[in-house]
C-alpha cells in the first residue's frame, strides 16, 4: 500500500494573496498589530479559515517586532527642509506607496547633533520597520549607520564615497549633460554653471554632465560656482558670476530654486533672458512654471523618487531582494532657454 503523501502547509504569501493584501499586512493582522484596517483585517481572518494556516511560531516571534511605519530621513541643516517643494513632493510620493502597504510614514530631521542621535537610536532600536534615507552628504554618520544596523534601509540618492545595496537615484548626470547641450544647440558658447553642494552626489553628478557636455562640444567648461540649492544662493551665485564673467551668455542651474534665483539677478542686471543671457534649471517643480520667464529645466520624476523608494523598502521589509533603481530624466523647454 502507498504511503500517504503529506499534506503541504499553507504559507502566509498564500494567505495575503486569498486576501487581497500585502504579505507585511497579513503578518500584522495576524499578529494583531496597529494600523491594519478592519476590512483588511476581516480578510485575512477569512483567508485563515479557508486555507487552514497554521502559523509558524519561529516566524510569529519575528513578525510581532514590526511596527507598522517607515522612517523616511532627511540629512540636513536647515529644519525647514521639508517645506522645500522637491522633498514635499518626494513625502507625497512615499506616503502613497507606503499607504497601499498599510504603513505609516514617519518624517524625521537630521538637522543637528542631537537629531542625527534620534535618528540613530530610531534605527538601533528598529523603531520603524524601514528606513529612507536622503540628502546625505559626504562623510555623513547616517551612512555608516546604515552599514551597522540590522533593518532595511534605502537610499534616496547614492551617498559621495559609497555603494549601498539598495538605492533609488535619478540620472543626474544625463541631465544636465543634456541641459548643456541643449544650451550649446542655441549657440550660446559661453555656457556657466551653478552647481548645487559639491558634497553631495547629486552636486557632483550634476557638474559631470556639464562638464562633458562642454568638452564633447570643444568648450571650455567654466569652474564650479557652488550653491546650495536655495533660491538665495542662486542669486548670489549669479551676481559673482556676472562681476567675474559679464561676457557669459548660458547658465546651467543644477536646481530650479537656484535657476529661479540666478533669473532674478540676471533681469537686475539689466540682461535680457534669453537674448542675452540663457538659463536652464533642474527638477521641473512648479517654481519652474511661474517663473518669469518660464524656465526650460530637466524633468526629474520627484514623486517617482519617493515612490520607489518606498516600494523598496516595503519589498526589503517583506523578504524580497530588489535591484538598485535610476529614474530617466528629460528636458522640458520653455522660454528662459
Amino acid at each position: 500500500m502507498a504511503e500517504a503523501v503529506p499534506r503541504r502547509h499553507p504559507t502566509l504569501d498564500e494567505v495575503a494573496e486569498r486576501a487581497g493584501v500585502s504579505r507585511s499586512v497579513a503578518s500584522r493582522a495576524l499578529n494583531n498589530a496597529p494600523h491594519v484596517s478592519r476590512a483588511k483585517r476581516e480578510a485575512v481572518e477569512r483567508a485563515v479559515r479557508q486555507l487552514g494556516y497554521v502559523p509558524n511560531p519561529t516566524a510569529r516571534a519575528l513578525a510581532t517586532r514590526q511596527t507598522g511605519a517607515a522612517a523616511l530621513v532627511v540629512s540636513g541643516e536647515d529644519p525647514s527642509i521639508f517645506a522645500d517643494p522637491f522633498f514635499a513632493r518626494v513625502t507625497v510620493g512615499a506616503s502613497a506607496a507606503l499607504d497601499e502597504a498599510d504603513l505609516h510614514l514617519m518624517l524625521c530631521l537630521a538637522a543637528s547633533d542631537r537629531g542625527r542621535k534620534r535618528v540613530e537610536e530610531l534605527m538601533r532600536s528598529r523603531g520603524a520597520d524601514g528606513v529612507m534615507l536622503m540628502a546625505l552628504r559626504e562623510d555623513d554618520p547616517l551612512t555608516r549607520m546604515a552599514d551597522e544596523v540590522q533593518m532595511p534601509v534605502v537610499f534616496g540618492g547614492r551617498p559621495v564615497g559609497s555603494a549601498p545595496r539598495w538605492y533609488v537615484d535619478v540620472d543626474n548626470v544625463g541631465g544636465a549633460r543634456e541641459a548643456t547641450e541643449h544650451l550649446i544647440s542655441l549657440g550660446r558658447r559661453r555656457v556657466a554653471v551653478i552647481c548645487g553642494r559639491l558634497d553631495t552626489e547629486a552636486g557632483r553628478a550634476r557638474y559631470r554632465g556639464y562638464r562633458d557636455a562642454m568638452l564633447g562640444a570643444g568648450l571650455d567648461p567654466y569652474p564650479p560656482l557652488e550653491g546650495d540649492f536655495t533660491e538665495r544662493s542662486g542669486a548670489a551665485a549669479m551676481a559673482a558670476l556676472l562681476a567675474g564673467h559679464p561676457d557669459v551668455d548660458g547658465v546651467f542651474a543644477a536646481n530650479d530654486n537656484m535657476a529661479a534665483g540666478a533669473l532674478r539677478t540676471v533681469r537686475q542686471a539689466g540682461r535680457r533672458v534669453p537674448a542675452d543671457v540663457a538659463v536652464v534649471g533642474f527638477d521641473d517643480l512648479m517654481a519652474a512654471q511661474i517663473a518669469d520667464p518660464p524656465l526650460t529645466t530637466v524633468h526629474q520624476p520627484v514623486e517617482a523618487l519617493g515612490r520607489e523608494m518606498a516600494r523598496m523598502l516595503v519589498a526589503l521589509v517583506n523578504g524580497q531582494d530588489p535591484t538598485p533603481l535610476v529614474l530617466p530624466t528629460r528636458l522640458a523647454v520653455r522660454a528662459s532657454a
